[in-house]
């Protein structure tokens, strides 16, 4: 019983480890020396080749069909139909709606579901990240592993929490184990996240990492260079303030950094506190 046990351990975690690699497809049901085999043909190739016998006549089961994807467009026609389908949206329920239907961009279809938002719509002060991880991708929701942790204690030190903030990331779908998004998956994205800032209206954007600040910012400098400058975003009608950050992900890699996160943290409640003095 105790090996049977084991051998279903170490299957589940290969599967674990073939999702985050992003395998998704199995060609055979068996692994395949592929070297063997190209020195096995070129020797078939030299002997006579022998004409098979037919095989007798039968009616044999049809094959099982697989379920097929749908074929991704290409990517120039894939930003088109984002940007039709953000434009139609009216609200965030809309949004999302459209976004659940969207098919293309081919990271919809290894991840696990689509990673909307989190707190308050209604919020004067919008969070936008890069990308989902492992857990976002489990629970649907963003920054809610270790980097959502250190997203909550960094709000908390400045007075703020979940239903004070509203958050969502560039990127809607988790790239397959944790990848950086491509400037391609960035572009489709983009009209999605675009039309999410416009729908929600906030006062105040506060673009988390490099990938979110010099997609949304149109910069091109690095986030310790962007971090701490206020820019102006225009969301429809209206230009906004936008403040580049650091990324609670990076912080976690760099605690040292820490201390330029809470000058930033500090220069956004002083301007929370100036908007809510209004």
């Amino acid at each position: 019983m105790a090996a049977a046990v084991d051998d279903r351990a170490a299957i589940l975690g290969l599967i674990e480890w073939y999702h985050e690699a992003g395998i998704d497809l199995a060609l055979d049901e068996m692994p395949h020396d592929r070297f063997a085999e190209s020195v096995a043909e070129r020797t078939d190739a030299r002997k006579p080749a022998i004409r098979p016998a037919l095989p007798a006549r039968s009616d044999p089961a049809p094959a099982p069909i697989a379920p097929q994807r749908p074929p991704l467009e290409a990517p120039e026609a894939a930003e088109r139909s984002a940007r039709a389908l953000a434009a139609e949206a009216a609200t965030l329920d809309d949004l999302r709606a459209l976004m659940e239907r969207f098919d293309g961009c081919a990271l919809k279809h290894s991840a696990r579901r689509l990673v909307f938002a989190d707190g308050n719509p209604r919020a004067r002060i919008m969070l936008v990240g890069e990308a989902p991880g492992r857990d976002e991708d489990e629970l649907g929701l963003p920054f809610v592993g270790r980097s959502g942790q250190l997203l909550d204690r960094m709000l908390a030190a400045i007075g703020l929490d979940r239903q004070s903030v509203y958050i969502s990331n560039i990127i809607p779908w988790r790239p397959p184990g944790n990848r950086t998004p491509t400037p391609q998956e960035i572009a489709i994205c983009l009209p999605f996240i675009a039309r999410h800032i416009e729908l929600v209206d906030p006062a105040v954007l506060v673009c988390l990492g490099g990938p979110s600040a010099q997609t949304l910012l149109s910069q091109r400098e690095g986030i310790l260079r962007l971090r701490g400058r206020w820019f102006d975003y225009t969301a429809g009608a209206r230009t906004l303030p936008a403040l580049a950050t650091l990324h609670p992900a990076y912080l976690l890699r760099q605690p040292a950094q820490k201390r330029l996160a809470w000058r930033d943290l500090r220069a956004l409640k002083a301007r929370h506190e100036a908007l809510t003095a209004n």
